[in-house]
């Protein structure tokens, strides 16, 4: 999931846009964190972050519209060797990988896991996005995934 701008202006396809804040797009390919950067930066972007739940509801329903569930979908969450796992964080000592207009901080509400990081404090650790498949009330679940 991609972070654009809005200047040039995003294609329409696979595109949601908020206000007055970043376009998200979709796409879908098996590939590393790394390539999934580099094809975001070749869009003039970078993964997604998510600084709100009004965010979070725009690039849910993006994604959901996108593949089928269960499925996981890099954005710019990651941990640096130099930073532990920190289980009284919401990010859990991650942080938002990418342009000056990342968030440095979260609400609470926004730190779901599916299931705890490894705790460790040596090596980089990426984490995504986590949609699982649809309940019988059609909501879907959601949570971070290292």
């Amino acid at each position: 999931a991609c972070a654009l701008g809005r200047t040039p202006p995003p294609p329409p396809s696979a595109v949601r846009c908020q206000a007055a804040g970043a376009c998200f797009s979709a796409h879908l390919a098996n590939s590393t964190y790394a390539e999934s950067r580099s094809a975001c930066g070749r869009r003039r972007g970078d993964l997604a972050w998510v600084s709100g739940e009004a965010e979070l509801r725009l690039l849910l329903g993006l994604l959901a519209a996108a593949g089928s569930a269960p499925s996981l979908f890099w954005v710019g969450l990651k941990r640096n060797a130099s930073a532990c796992t920190d289980a009284d964080q919401p990010l859990r000592g991650f942080s938002w990988d990418g342009g000056g207009a990342a968030p440095r901080e979260v609400p609470a509400a926004l730190g779901r896991w599916v299931k705890e990081p490894v705790r460790s404090c040596l090596a980089v650790r990426c984490a995504g996005l986590h949609l699982a498949a649809a309940a019988p009330g059609g909501d879907r679940g959601w949570g971070w995934k290292e």
